[in-house]
């Protein structure tokens, strides 16, 4: 059976983590969200209805009127724009929960148990210092953003770990230069056309032995740094005992933040590298068809037999 304290450990972990990269709503976005708004659209549909049991479209006119006058006014309000930015926040947040979420849950057990050890961590740091006096709860609060971001890294590049154990474990690198070699010893004696594609394919399987050795450096990273995190907030729970300075906890966070984030551009790189990997061979130009290598082969046939 799943430990229920640390579903809700990890639950409420989640539950914090919010995208950085919110999106600014537009003249546009207030406009339509005036327009969508419950109370203009109930007022719209019983004014529609009004009108049909009155057998009158005067009430639609009135109506038309006085929307346009409040779509003129009510999204140039300052507090209808906070109301849509809080709106468009709660959907952004709630959005990048279910990302995290599922991200969580596409990991083995065992590591959403690594996971769940170190929201523990974590949670206990909080905890440590959630007793200071108010004048420290502003030092605290912002310790305590910063290791729901670390949480959310760490979160990342143990998903990033993974697709990269996938592609390892899929991919076998002997086989691939074994192929390679076995198609160069042939050039010398393939035929033209046969030569032009063997060549291609020598530089598809190339690029592909390339890309299994980057992957698998980057994954001695990650693993790397994925340890550096556990090992610096299990020491920052310790400290959090008897230090009762958050400042001094809150910069050794940012010196692992930085650290991370490096980290995390090289995860991206990698992920380009997926990405772009039909690209990679796209770039080859199409290989041709078996119907005109056998056209070849039988324009060939008949200028021997000639």
């Amino acid at each position: 059976m799943p430990d229920e304290s640390g579903d809700r450990v990890r639950e409420s972990s989640l539950s914090s983590l919010s995208g950085a990269g919110r999106s600014e709503p537009g003249p546009s976005d207030f406009i339509k969200a005036a327009f969508h708004w419950q109370y203009n659209l109930i007022a719209l549909g019983g004014t529609v209805v009004f009108a049909a049991l009155s057998a009158s479209a005067l009430p639609l006119i009135l109506v038309g009127g006085l929307e346009l006058i409040y779509l003129s006014v009510i999204p140039h309000n300052k507090r209808f724009q906070r109301l849509v930015r809080s709106w468009r926040f709660a959907e952004e947040k709630k959005s990048h929960e279910l990302k995290i979420s599922e991200m969580w849950k596409q990991l083995p057990t065992d590591v959403q148990s690594r996971y769940d050890q170190l929201v523990s961590v974590c949670k206990a740091v909080d905890t440590n210092y959630s007793s200071l006096s108010s004048a420290s709860q502003m030092l605290v609060g912002q310790m305590h953003d910063k290791l729901q971001g670390m949480l959310e890294a760490y979160l990342r590049l143990l998903y990033a770990d993974q697709q990269h154990i996938d592609y390892l474990r899929n991919t076998n690198p002997t086989a691939i230069k074994r192929e390679i070699d076995q198609l160069q010893q042939k050039l010398p004696t393939d035929t033209p056309k046969v030569k032009e594609i063997n060549q291609q394919r020598i530089e598809i399987l190339t690029k592909r032995a390339e890309k299994f050795e980057k992957i698998r450096e980057n994954r001695q990273v990650i693993e790397a740094q994925c340890a550096a995190i556990e090992d610096g907030l299990e020491l920052i729970r310790d400290q959090s005992v008897t230090m009762r300075d958050p400042q001094q906890v809150s910069g050794q966070l940012e010196g692992l933040l930085q650290s991370v984030e490096q980290t995390e551009d090289t995860v991206k790189q990698v992920e380009d590298i997926f990405e772009t990997a039909q690209n990679e061979s796209d770039t080859l130009g199409p290989l041709p068809s078996d119907s005109t290598i056998s056209d070849s082969a039988s324009r060939t046939t008949g200028r021997v037999r000639n």
